[in-house]
Protein backbone atom coordinates (compact mmCIF):
# COMPACT_ATOMS: atom_id res chain seq x y z
CA UNK A 1 0.00 0.00 0.00
CA UNK A 2 2.75 2.26 0.89
CA UNK A 3 4.39 2.05 -2.56
CA UNK A 4 1.29 2.64 -4.39
CA UNK A 5 0.80 5.97 -2.29
CA UNK A 6 4.41 6.65 -3.01
CA UNK A 7 3.72 5.99 -6.46
CA UNK A 8 0.74 8.15 -6.81
CA UNK A 9 2.13 11.19 -5.05
CA UNK A 10 4.92 10.80 -7.48
CA UNK A 11 2.30 10.56 -10.33
CA UNK A 12 0.79 14.06 -9.22
CA UNK A 13 4.14 15.57 -8.86
CA UNK A 14 5.65 14.70 -11.56
CA UNK A 15 1.66 15.71 -13.71
CA UNK A 16 2.16 19.05 -11.88
CA UNK A 17 5.09 19.99 -12.81
CA UNK A 18 4.37 20.76 -16.85
CA UNK A 19 1.24 23.35 -16.16
CA UNK A 20 3.38 26.25 -15.48
CA UNK A 21 1.49 27.12 -12.24
CA UNK A 22 3.64 28.62 -9.54
CA UNK A 23 2.08 30.48 -5.83
CA UNK A 24 0.42 33.25 -6.84
CA UNK A 25 -2.92 33.80 -5.84
CA UNK A 26 -4.05 34.17 -9.63
CA UNK A 27 -1.86 31.03 -9.90
CA UNK A 28 -3.35 29.00 -7.20
CA UNK A 29 -6.98 29.37 -8.71
CA UNK A 30 -6.12 28.34 -11.87
CA UNK A 31 -4.60 25.33 -10.31
CA UNK A 32 -8.17 24.79 -8.34
CA UNK A 33 -9.72 24.40 -11.43
CA UNK A 34 -7.00 22.12 -13.05
CA UNK A 35 -7.70 18.56 -13.28
CA UNK A 36 -5.19 15.89 -12.74
CA UNK A 37 -6.33 12.37 -13.98
CA UNK A 38 -3.91 8.75 -13.88
CA UNK A 39 -4.75 6.25 -15.70
CA UNK A 40 -3.19 2.79 -15.02
CA UNK A 41 -3.71 0.10 -18.27
CA UNK A 42 -2.57 -3.20 -18.94
CA UNK A 43 -1.94 -3.86 -22.63
CA UNK A 44 -2.21 -7.29 -24.67
CA UNK A 45 1.67 -7.97 -25.34
CA UNK A 46 1.08 -9.50 -28.66
CA UNK A 47 -0.70 -6.11 -29.44
CA UNK A 48 1.44 -3.59 -27.67
CA UNK A 49 3.15 -1.89 -30.62
CA UNK A 50 -0.07 -1.49 -32.25
CA UNK A 51 -1.36 0.32 -28.89
CA UNK A 52 1.48 2.34 -28.41
CA UNK A 53 0.87 3.85 -32.35
CA UNK A 54 -2.42 4.80 -31.62
CA UNK A 55 -1.70 6.09 -28.34
CA UNK A 56 0.94 8.13 -29.97
CA UNK A 57 -1.62 9.42 -32.80
CA UNK A 58 -4.27 10.28 -30.27
CA UNK A 59 -2.16 12.03 -28.01
CA UNK A 60 -0.69 14.20 -30.58
CA UNK A 61 -3.80 15.48 -31.73
CA UNK A 62 -4.90 16.03 -28.38
CA UNK A 63 -2.43 18.51 -27.12
CA UNK A 64 -2.30 20.19 -31.08
CA UNK A 65 -5.98 20.92 -31.44
CA UNK A 66 -7.18 21.04 -28.10
CA UNK A 67 -6.60 24.26 -26.07
CA UNK A 68 -8.01 22.96 -22.72
CA UNK A 69 -5.45 19.79 -22.87
CA UNK A 70 -1.99 21.14 -20.85
CA UNK A 71 -0.48 17.64 -21.02
CA UNK A 72 -0.46 14.25 -21.79
CA UNK A 73 2.66 11.66 -20.30
CA UNK A 74 2.65 8.24 -21.06
CA UNK A 75 5.34 5.80 -19.28
CA UNK A 76 6.45 2.24 -19.15
CA UNK A 77 7.02 -0.11 -16.24
CA UNK A 78 11.29 -0.43 -17.17
CA UNK A 79 10.17 -4.18 -16.05
CA UNK A 80 6.71 -4.35 -17.70
CA UNK A 81 6.46 -2.53 -20.76
CA UNK A 82 2.70 -3.71 -21.16
CA UNK A 83 1.77 -1.48 -18.03
CA UNK A 84 1.60 1.56 -18.60
CA UNK A 85 0.94 4.68 -16.49
CA UNK A 86 -1.00 8.03 -18.46
CA UNK A 87 -0.75 11.76 -16.50
CA UNK A 88 -3.08 13.92 -17.99
CA UNK A 89 -3.67 17.25 -17.44
CA UNK A 90 -6.56 19.25 -18.16
CA UNK A 91 -7.32 23.23 -17.70
CA UNK A 92 -10.60 22.52 -15.98
CA UNK A 93 -13.11 20.30 -15.82
CA UNK A 94 -14.86 21.19 -19.24
CA UNK A 95 -11.84 20.52 -20.88
CA UNK A 96 -11.29 16.89 -19.29
CA UNK A 97 -15.06 16.67 -20.90
CA UNK A 98 -14.44 18.28 -23.98
CA UNK A 99 -11.40 15.99 -24.32
CA UNK A 100 -13.05 12.58 -23.85
CA UNK A 101 -16.08 13.73 -26.63
CA UNK A 102 -13.60 14.45 -29.36
CA UNK A 103 -13.55 12.33 -32.04
CA UNK A 104 -10.41 11.43 -32.26
CA UNK A 105 -10.46 10.77 -28.64
CA UNK A 106 -13.70 8.25 -29.16
CA UNK A 107 -12.09 6.60 -32.20
CA UNK A 108 -8.38 6.27 -30.20
CA UNK A 109 -11.42 4.32 -27.44
CA UNK A 110 -12.67 1.93 -30.42
CA UNK A 111 -9.44 1.11 -31.82
CA UNK A 112 -7.41 0.09 -28.87
CA UNK A 113 -10.13 -1.07 -26.44
CA UNK A 114 -9.47 -4.86 -27.54
CA UNK A 115 -5.81 -4.15 -26.62
CA UNK A 116 -6.49 -3.03 -23.28
CA UNK A 117 -6.58 -5.99 -20.65
CA UNK A 118 -6.96 -3.72 -17.49
CA UNK A 119 -7.70 -0.57 -16.91
CA UNK A 120 -7.89 1.97 -13.14
CA UNK A 121 -8.77 4.99 -13.37
CA UNK A 122 -7.63 7.82 -10.74
CA UNK A 123 -8.98 11.18 -10.08
CA UNK A 124 -7.00 13.73 -8.05
CA UNK A 125 -6.83 16.72 -6.31
CA UNK A 126 -3.74 18.76 -6.98
CA UNK A 127 -2.14 19.85 -4.09
CA UNK A 128 0.21 22.15 -5.83
CA UNK A 129 1.08 21.94 -9.38
CA UNK A 130 4.80 24.09 -9.68
CA UNK A 131 6.84 23.96 -13.15
CA UNK A 132 9.82 25.48 -14.62
CA UNK A 133 9.05 27.77 -17.44
CA UNK A 134 10.42 27.94 -20.79
CA UNK A 135 13.44 29.53 -21.54
CA UNK A 136 13.40 32.62 -23.48
CA UNK A 137 15.41 33.86 -26.19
Amino acid sequence: MANNGNRLLTAVFIAGTVCGLGTGTAQAQEAAKTVVRIAELVIDPAQLEAYKVAVKEEMEESIRTEPGVLAIYSVAEKDKPDNLHFFEIYASEDAYRAHIESPHFKQYVALTQPMILSRKLIETLPVQLSAKGQPTD
